[in-house]
């Protein structure tokens, strides 16, 4: 079975193309570089992993509840169209609101891969393309690990989100080469971030958790590693051109507010879309998810020196101004230690069952001698 067996709605043409832009930069000088960017590079060679080990595939999905999710989080709760379901016409409602979300994971994973790839052709800076070589491989992984969990686990996928696709061409098409990380590292990867840790501090569901934590103690790295270059970069730009990224920053970010949707699956229900569009907005699970979405992206905006009035405007509009205040280091160090701390459950559960598997061979071996013995 291949995906376009899977998907909901068709994805229209089997590929997308976004014309490329700018220039290949090359760089002929091979000192050491910055002392921090070559430590997270160190520290992406050390932390790579394979989707196919790490993970406990074995672990079974109920894929009419994948995620576990409650009734108040589905957005049709409280309205005549959920009174008048069945439950299995909720259960299936439930399968596509968990497809439509991994599905988005999993194409703005391929964005981010492609992103990264961007990154290492037009950077000037060696050690910067050295680093993005390590996520390009990261963004791989994980567009392997949210297909593999969509086509096996869930049996469903959704098309790319139209929002989303927007920013991708956007920040893709652009010239300049700090925009594939102001557009991936800082808007798409902060967002996802923030999604993928809503779930996997929601869901009662060991495999999607697992599937999560393990992939965001990478984008932990791949966001610090937008806020170092973005950093050291803005603070040269003139003020003409750090308004023209914040535009970017203002479009991008309500873009991204009005893809956290989810109105196609609501259309695959017979809702028409004018009231699909009213029952997500009005969702009261829906407002606080999509407030506590920018909860990555609004600090690291602040960090890398893009804080001018017409952005602080933008953020107050959307009721996230306050999150510019958020602690980002501490954030990103809880992703690591709740990737380790599942690891250390993992690895504690094997070694106990091989300790009791070895422990009932010898019972066993000591019962068959005893009984041999016996016998003579």
């Amino acid at each position: 079975m291949t995906t376009h067996d899977l998907y909901v709605n068709s994805p229209g043409a089997g590929e997308w193309e976004v014309p490329a832009s700018g220039a290949a930069r090359f760089s002929w000088d091979y000192d050491d570089g910055r002392d921090r960017l070559l430590a997270l590079y160190q520290k992406g060679k050390d932390k790579q992993w394979d989707g196919q080990l790490r993970i406990d595939w074995d672990l079974e999905v109920d894929p009419k509840d994948p995620l576990g999710t409650p009734d108040e989080a589905m957005s049709l709760y409280g309205t005549s169209y959920w009174d008048k379901m069945n439950e299995a016409e909720r259960a299936d409602l439930r399968q596509h609101y968990a497809s439509w979300q991994f599905s988005q994971f999993l194409h703005g994973e391929q964005g981010a891969m492609v992103c990264a790839a961007r990154i290492v052709e037009s950077v000037p800076d060696l050690d910067a393309k050295f680093y993005s070589a390590t996520q390009t491989m990261d963004e791989a992984r994980h567009a392997e690990i949210y297909g593999r969990f969509l086509h096996e686990k869930v049996g469903m996928v959704y098309p790319i989100n139209d929002n989303l696709q927007s920013l991708l061409g956007d920040t893709l098409s652009d010239s300049r080469w700090d925009m594939p990380y102001l557009g991936m590292q800082v808007l798409i990867e902060g967002l996802a971030l923030a999604a993928f840790g809503m779930i996997r501090d929601t869901t009662n569901k060991p495999l999607p958790k697992q599937i999560l934590a393990y992939v965001m103690q990478d984008e932990a790295r791949h966001v610090a590693f937008g806020r170092m270059a973005l950093r050291d970069y803005y603070k040269q730009l003139t003020q003409a051109e750090l308004r023209e990224r914040e535009d970017f920053v203002i479009e991008g970010c309500y873009l991204m507010r009005d893809r956290l949707k989810g109105v196609e699956v609501l259309e695959n229900f017979g809702v028409p879309k004018a009231e699909a569009e009213t029952f997500s907005e009005q969702s009261d699970f829906l407002k606080l998810f999509r407030q506590l979405l920018f909860s990555r992206i609004v600090p690291c905006v602040r960090d890398i020196g893009l804080w001018g009035e017409r952005l602080q405007r933008a953020y107050l509009d959307m009721g996230v101004f306050e999150m510019g205040n958020q602690n980002l280091d501490l954030l990103m160090a809880q992703d690591e230690e709740i990737a380790e701390k599942l690891d250390a459950e993992r690895f504690a559960a094997e070694e106990a069952e091989r300790t009791a598997e070895v422990a009932d061979a010898i019972a066993e071996g000591e019962r068959e001698e005893a009984e041999a013995d016996s016998g003579r």
